[in-house]
């Protein structure tokens, strides 16, 4: 077995006023999912904040669920949880490529998400990557949201427009 690969981890933020982040999680499978779940609530207590957690049927329903609170709650941010094991079919591909890419379109919408859908191989990749005390790849999800929150209340609100303008722009300008 290789040595374990030492990574660069950025120092926690910290915030004036609390952060509140939902976790959206795919419990297929269960024993792994609670895993990363207790990662990231521990990641988001350590720094202050608070949580609420909600389960959704599948890896494919994460990036929806947190497109509707998004739009119709107050979080600060958001913690995408799941488990994608490789299997006979390329249902796999599917999953992993369209889940991630809705996640990506909506942290480019401004949505502070950490993606943290485990796409593996094997069950024993999953829990390696999953355990508290391992890679804590829950945990790391979390500290990625509260980093791009951290981003967001520093920066605050946009200075200027960014893209095409709206017909309405337009005239105004």
């Amino acid at each position: 077995m290789a040595a374990a690969e030492k990574h660069h981890i950025l120092d926690s933020p910290s915030f004036d006023d609390p952060v509140k982040l939902l976790i959206v999680v795919a419990p297929y499978y269960k024993d792994i999912a609670d895993q990363l779940v207790a990662g990231a609530q521990a990641e988001i207590e350590a720094a202050g904040g608070y949580w609420e957690l909600v389960e959704v049927p599948g890896a494919l329903e994460v990036p929806t669920a947190i497109a509707i609170a998004h739009r119709r709650a107050e979080f600060d941010g958001y913690v995408a949880l799941g488990c994608v094991i490789r299997g006979e079919t390329t249902h796999y591909e599917t999953v992993c490529n369209d889940s991630s890419r809705a996640l990506q379109l909506l942290g480019l919408q401004g949505a502070c998400i950490g993606n943290g859908i485990l796409t593996v191989e094997n069950r024993r990749q999953a829990e390696v990557r999953a355990e508290t005390a391992g890679q804590n790849k829950g945990g790391g999800a979390a500290a990625a949201a509260l980093h791009l929150i951290a981003l967001t209340r520093k920066w605050g609100q946009p200075q200027g427009k960014i893209g095409f303008l709206s017909t309405e722009e337009t005239a105004k300008a």
